[in-house]
């Protein structure tokens, strides 16, 4: 697992730098997506979050839930054009799950793309990863990550 500035970029993942979001490839046709580290820290405390509805088509760069803590109310975009095919009803429940666990149990929804072939050079994974969102950082003069208790990844 990659560390940058005490954010966490776990190596089994694929990221979208812009969009700061984070994809796992559940090999069978479907990714898990959700909130990077660095994301969960720049929003801070989050309070609720709401996917959109199960069935919905949703395009690449579009909003596929909203985030809301303290201090930032926001979309959470979507690198990929596809279907969202679940939603995680635990972080729904308890927002600060993306707060504690963004890679983990912080999953947001489950998408099912369309345009994969056309749309995953976007993606980046390791050293693509780590310089992408270094550079990030450092055009956002982003400090570094802030784990709240009980923080699993």
């Amino acid at each position: 697992m990659a560390e940058i500035n005490n954010c966490l970029l776990p190596d089994d993942l694929q990221y979208h730098v812009e969009y700061n979001v984070w994809l796992r490839d559940n090999g069978d046709g479907t990714f898990d997506m959700g909130m990077t580290d660095i994301a969960q820290t720049m929003a801070g405390s989050v309070i609720h979050c709401r996917a959109k509805a199960v069935g919905k088509n949703v395009k690449k760069g579009k909003s596929i839930a909203t985030v809301e803590s303290g201090k930032w109310v926001g979309p959470v975009k979507t690198p990929l054009t596809g279907e969202i095919m679940a939603c995680n009803q635990d972080v729904e429940a308890d927002a600060t799950i993306l707060n504690k666990s963004p890679y983990k149990q912080g999953w947001i929804v489950r998408l099912k793309p369309s345009l994969l072939e056309e749309e995953k050079g976007d993606l980046v994974s390791g050293e693509d990863a780590q310089e992408g969102f270094k550079a990030y950082m450092s055009e956002k003069e982003l400090g570094e990550c802030v784990h709240c208790e009980g923080f699993d990844g």
